[in-house]
């Protein structure tokens, strides 16, 4: 039997201490994006991690289209569950890793629940509030301002959604209820 090399699939070609931590919670958070994208929704994931940044507390998708409410995007889907399961709105010590950067709405949840950080894939340029379009999550006028660290498997976060919106059949499906 020939020996077989190491499994390197989630191993990046030059080590980067400040992402490669948040590569495994980020490809359950892509997973969750895939689930959104089957039932219609942009796909956006995310990931709701304890303070040992390793235990899942809660994991999210889209869900707009499923639901029919404009707030049902993945990021305060987690932050609900996961204060939801602690029985604690503030998320002091968590880390929310999502796949697409954060728009205002997602931002401004992560600020109100206390955060320590957010960690997230692909930038968002139209609508990015973590540093492309705005910065709320360091916005010095704030009490709170979580670490934000970038561009996690940020090419494997952005082809999902280049993928969807370049999709010429697209269509939303309608609320179910």
């Amino acid at each position: 039997m020939t020996p077989q090399p190491p499994d390197t699939t989630d191993v990046p070609d030059t080590p980067d201490p400040v992402r490669d931590p948040w590569r495994p919670a980020m490809r359950q958070a892509l997973a969750e994006a895939g689930l959104a994208a089957a039932g219609g929704d942009v796909p956006v994931g995310a990931v709701l991690l304890a303070p040992d940044g390793t235990t899942v507390l809660a994991t999210a998708h889209n869900e707009r289209e499923l639901t029919g409410d404009p707030t049902a995007h993945a990021e305060v889907l987690a932050i609900r569950r996961a204060a939801q399961r602690l029985g604690e709105w503030r998320l002091t010590g968590c880390t929310l890793v999502v796949t697409l950067e954060p728009c205002t709405m997602c931002a401004g949840t992560a600020v109100q629940s206390r955060l320590d950080r957010v960690v997230y894939g692909a930038r968002d340029d139209k609508a990015g509030a973590a540093g492309s379009l705005w910065d709320v999550l360091r916005d010095r006028r704030l009490n709170h301002r979580p670490e934000v660290i970038a561009d996690v498997l940020a090419e494997e976060c952005a082809e999902p959604l280049t993928r969807f919106f370049r999709d010429k059949d697209f269509k939303p499906r309608p609320p179910m209820g």
